[in-house]
């Protein structure tokens, strides 16, 4: 497995007027945490995309568990458990300061050659970055 966390604070232009995060937030959250874990790997997107592969976004499933609210300090978690080949499937998760499960979900990912917008396989160099740090967790 692939893990990888990221941790911020809750800003305020991210809550309501009861000072609890709108739920679109958190796919926000989910994005920062697939991009630092790519980072983290040594393949981050802009290399990917110069490389000639776009990563759009299949799906999302997001299960909301318990609001995440102003001054929360946020744990946001990205795993892969299997190697991709057409699509990529991480799991994500964000908990609170005090580690309570916030949201769980799942974004699948799938690849494009950027030059003909047509689907294609998974990057070699991502799928080499994934592999060597499959079991690092």
């Amino acid at each position: 497995m692939v893990y990888s966390e990221t941790y911020f604070p809750v800003r305020y232009y991210e809550t309501d007027q009861m000072g609890i995060v709108h739920h679109s937030n958190y796919i926000r959250y989910f994005e920062c945490a697939r991009n630092s874990m790519m980072r983290e790997f040594g393949y981050p997107i802009e290399k990917c995309e110069e490389d000639g592969v776009t990563i759009p976004i299949v799906s999302v499933n997001c299960r909301y568990k318990r609001p995440a609210k102003m001054g929360d300090d946020l744990r946001v978690v990205a795993m892969i458990e299997e190697a991709p080949l057409a699509k990529l499937r991480i799991k994500q998760a964000v908990f609170n300061q005090d580690g309570f499960l916030c949201v769980e979900g799942e974004v699948v990912l799938g690849f494009l050659n950027k030059a003909t917008g047509r689907p294609t396989r998974c990057p070699e160099k991502l799928l080499e970055a994934i592999n060597n740090h499959i079991n690092d967790k």
